[in-house]
């Protein structure tokens, strides 16, 4: 049953193949069998989810299922659920248990989904290889040696694992896209504002956003369709109608403009990963849409521009994780300073210091103008270069990552290369569009991700663009052996 995918296990779930108690024990015994192997879960829920799965079924009996009724799935452990420890990695709320749900988990609980249990990650979303977790390093399945990506590691793994058929993940710079590219799945980063951000811990509020991994785009197609629409909680959640994503799947590809911007075209991009893209390319064009070179001429200035914006505000967002209001507590303070200063110093790891750092620098006084408010200049430039490129064109494709999932420790000395890993994603969120990775060509065994975005709201297009992708191919379907 752990190769089903969603739409698979909704229609054996109504025909009556088997129940949802019997999927979700079936997935709570893979976890059993396999987590210590890869780390990917902080928390099961069993009793919870068996619970739920129960109340799925009756759901199911009385004749008032929805499509993903009795689904099992895992949220990052970034989203507060109510009575669960909601930790984001990291000892300064390795205690702490949500009072509320966040609007994912209440969307995704009214779905009738069932919460198998909190995923691993990098620490307060700050990482590309989630090795910055309290909790450990999360293990790619596809070899336990390397890194999954990062910030949402735990969730890519699980899902690649086929530990759950389906996780929630946060993406701030890359976050969900550079960790499915890294484990073969398709994950979603819907634009800015489609998903309430309400609950979901904030690390960089104007670039976070939460959205799905699943094996394919239909089911990203699936989980968006529970996931999406306006939240009066969230004032910068959009109050845009939401389509039939599901529907929408069949878009054919055909008379379709897909734009290569050359600025990702460079030679310093690896042969392999040329490779892997090319293919990609054609499938397209074998399928009748027209490949155009188009430009994003700022896209350079990207990543600057993210590792100033990003720290500013995760400096702000962070400063109520003070040992008082919320968070780990030193022991023995001599006073209030000293209270601050080893709360934060113990309950915070290098990483999230190092951001913390950086963005109260840029933020202080005589040093705001310079860097702050230049960067969220050129974040404008940027997301201009966007909306001249969707004047020509339906799509942007690209690599997802610069390089297939990196050994453990090889980028640990050298943060600037491990912000790298995010250099072609970054763009996507400073200006606040849709974009997906969908898996490509393997490369020595190591699965390649491909990254299709669209236009500001347009993610039904997009899923169906990758899904006509995957209607062509099989790259998708590969999992771990060691996992099968």
């Amino acid at each position: 049953m752990h190769q089903y995918s969603i739409a698979e296990m909704s229609q054996g779930l109504e025909r009556g193949d088997f129940t949802s108690v019997e999927l979700t024990q079936h997935f709570l015994d893979r976890i059993d069998e396999h987590n210590a192997e890869i780390n990917a879960f902080v928390t099961v829920t069993a009793e919870l989810a068996l619970e739920q799965a129960r109340n799925a079924d009756a759901v199911r009996a009385a004749g008032q299922a929805g499509p993903l009724t009795g689904v099992p799935f895992a949220h990052k452990d970034i989203f507060c659920t109510d009575g669960v420890r909601t930790s984001c990695a990291s000892k300064m709320l390795d205690p702490f248990v949500a009072p509320y749900d966040a609007a994912v988990v209440e969307r995704m609980r009214e779905a009738g989904m069932v919460m198998l249990g909190k995923l691993n990650m990098d620490e307060f979303a700050m990482g590309s290889s989630n090795e910055t977790s309290y909790y450990g390093p999360v293990k790619n399945p596809w070899d336990t040696e390397r890194v999954p990506g990062g910030s949402s590691g735990g969730s890519a793994a699980a899902v690649a694992a086929r530990l759950v058929p389906a996780a929630t993940g946060t993406d701030t710079g890359g976050s969900i896209r550079q960790p499915a590219a890294f484990c073969n799945l398709t994950g979603l980063k819907p634009t800015y504002g489609r998903v309430s951000r309400y609950g979901m811990i904030a690390f960089a509020s104007s670039l976070d956003q939460a959205g799905p991994f699943g094996r394919s785009a239909e089911d990203c197609a699936y989980l968006l369709s529970a996931m999406a629409g306006h939240d009066e909680r969230d004032s910068t959640c959009a109050n845009e109608p939401v389509p039939d994503y599901i529907g929408a799947l069949d878009q054919p590809l055909k008379g379709i403009k897909v734009g290569l911007p050359k600025e990702f075209f460079g030679e310093e991009m690896p042969a392999s990963i040329r490779e892997s893209v090319d293919a990609a390319i054609e499938v397209y064009r074998a399928q009748g849409a027209e490949i155009v070179e188009v430009s994003l001429p700022n896209a350079h200035l990207s990543v600057p521009v993210y590792y100033v914006v990003a720290p500013a505000e995760c400096s702000s967002n962070l400063s109520r994780m003070d040992g008082v209001r919320f968070g780990h507590r030193c022991e023995d303070p001599k006073d209030l300073q000293d209270l601050y200063t080893r709360s934060r110093a113990e309950g915070f790891g290098d990483e999230v210091k190092r951001r913390i750092m950086v963005g109260a620098y840029a933020l202080s006084a005589g040093y705001y103008d310079a860097y702050y408010l230049k960067a969220q200049q050129l974040r404008q430039l940027i997301s201009d270069d966007f909306k001249k490129a969707f004047e020509q064109v339906d799509f942007l494709l690209s690599p997802t990552a610069p390089e297939t999932a990196f050994k453990f420790g090889e980028k640990g000395d050298d943060p600037v290369s491990m912000y790298l890993s995010d250099i072609y994603t970054i763009a996507v969120n400073l200006a606040g569009v849709p974009a997906l990775s969908m898996p490509g060509q393997t490369v020595d065994g190591l699965p390649v991700g491909i990254q299709l975005i669209g236009n500001y709201f347009d993610e039904a297009r997009l899923l169906a663009a990758a899904h006509q992708f995957q209607l062509a191919t099989d790259y998708h379907k590969a999992s771990p052996e060691a996992f099968a």
